[in-house]
């Protein structure tokens, strides 16, 4: 039986319940709900302390100490609006085996030796793998400089211990649910032990001016793994993204205090570690001389950057009573939409049939602007008859059949034209083609179909 005044906390999330439940109602996890003791209440009253600084006017604050700071890794900087600043704190999350040891090594290295040339040293604490475990990835990288300094730890006051006879410029902690606080209870990775420890990251960050970098567990959901404050607390949330089988990785920013939310980074994991690839276009599209049937190219916007994406479907015969639906890299949902719009408002006979719809090149498009191209593409399988070659699709498709505007179309047709291509279909009531690509309007999804059908489009 609950004793009388205590509260419930789900171990995952942090989430207080008055009564014990089974399922969190915060993150829907099972059997994590706890019973803790009643918080006593403070009744004394806190007196006031004298300031560490005075209060000067905003226009009066120095900003060269607030200026952010190159990490050396140009793609990773794009994403952080400039570098890391000081003082600042920041959450990497990712996979395991995604790459984020990888990546945050060479910032550790470049930190020191690269284009950032610092006169302080990096000082890089493993808690989830032993230092020569560390040092075989730093040889096999390239990635070994005197002024970085390795320890294996998951003490938190050692940590401190660290940092004090170091004196680092950067900070960096792989990872922050292996490290255990000695004033609070818990095994590591607890949401007691999580929210201590990050807490005294974030004091000492602020205290010296020091950037920490933190490298962050996820659930099976995706999610950053532990309490939700620790994303709360931090200055810059990352998402290190990419599939086990595809050596492209994405850097997305979730939450940046100091520029953009929405920028992304990308990099490619290779033998000799990780690189930027500050054009990645090319990556998603399949060469070819001629072009194929069930196919067709669009332009996606991944945070501020234009990126041109190759879809492919495939249609045949179902023996099945209902029709079997693959999707990968696209969203499943409206994959399903599209197929509903070409069978009830364009008139296809499509619902008999198994559909095979995916990407190329890992890219995952979720975004509504490609709905054109994924009916072109099936359109394409049905009919055995490739689209014509140079074409862009850009446009949602709505359910009853029409093409609906999409942000940022002119940038896309910009990419399209640097990329070699000469004609897209776009919503109508778009902005103007950039020169290089001509724009055709089209204000229903019937009317797209109608102009890939051309036959003085197929040999172009």
């Amino acid at each position: 039986m609950a004793r009388k005044g205590a509260q419930h906390r789900c171990t995952e999330c942090g989430y207080e319940v008055a009564k014990w439940v089974g399922r969190c109602p915060e993150c829907q996890a099972w059997g994590t709900i706890t019973e803790q003791a009643a918080p006593v209440a403070a009744t004394a009253k806190v007196a006031a302390g004298a300031p560490s600084s005075p209060a000067r006017p905003i226009g009066e604050v120095d900003l060269d100490a607030a200026r952010a700071r190159s990490t050396g890794v140009a793609e990773l900087d794009r994403v952080l609006g400039g570098g890391l600043v000081p003082g600042a704190v920041m959450l990497l999350a990712g996979e395991p085996g995604v790459g984020k040891s990888t990546l945050l090594l060479e910032v550790a290295y470049r930190w020191v030796a690269g284009a950032a040339g610092s006169t302080r040293p990096s000082l890089y604490i493993t808690g989830e793998e032993s230092a020569g475990q560390v040092r075989l990835r730093a040889e096999r990288t390239g990635n070994l400089h005197e002024s970085m300094y390795l320890a294996a730890e998951s003490d938190f006051s050692a940590l401190l211990g660290h940092v004090d006879a170091i004196d680092p410029g950067l900070l960096i902690v792989d990872s922050v649910q292996t490290m255990s606080s000695p004033k609070v209870d818990g095994t590591p990775g607890g949401v007691a032990q999580v929210k201590d420890v990050t807490a005294g990251l974030v004091a000492l960050a602020k205290e010296r001016g020091l950037p920490v970098v933190l490298v962050g567990h996820v659930t099976k959901e995706g999610s950053v793994a532990g309490p939700r404050v620790l994303e709360h607390v931090v200055d810059v949330v990352l998402h290190f993204e990419g599939e086990r089988h595809s050596t492209l990785r994405m850097v997305r920013g979730v939450k940046n205090r100091f520029g953009a939310a929405d920028e992304v980074g990308c990099f490619e994991l290779r033998d000799e570690g990780i690189v930027g690839i500050s054009d990645p276009s090319g990556l998603f599209l399949n060469p070819r001389e001629q072009p194929v049937p069930g196919t067709a190219i669009t332009v996606t916007i991944e945070g501020k950057r234009p990126l041109l994406a190759e879809v492919q479907a495939l249609m045949t015969q179902s023996a099945l009573t209902h029709p079997r639906r693959a999707v990968s890299g696209l969203d499943s949902a409206r994959v399903s939409m599209v197929l509903a719009v070409l069978e009830g408002r364009a008139r296809k006979a499509v619902g008999g049939k198994d559909v095979y719809a995916a990407t190329v090149g890992g890219m995952t498009v979720v975004e509504p602007a490609a709905d054109l191209a994924i009916a072109l593409a099936m359109m394409s399988a049905h009919s055995d008859r490739p689209v014509p070659r140079g074409l862009v699709a850009i446009g949602e498709v709505g359910l009853a059949g029409e093409v609906r505007p999409v942000r940022g179309v002119g940038r896309r047709l910009a990419e399209a034209a640097r990329m070699g291509y000469t004609r897209a279909l776009v919503p109508a009531g778009s902005e103007p083609a950039p020169e290089g690509i001509r724009a055709v309007e089209v204000a229903e999804l019937a009317d797209a179909l109608e102009y890939v059908g051309r036959p003085d489009l197929s040999v172009v």
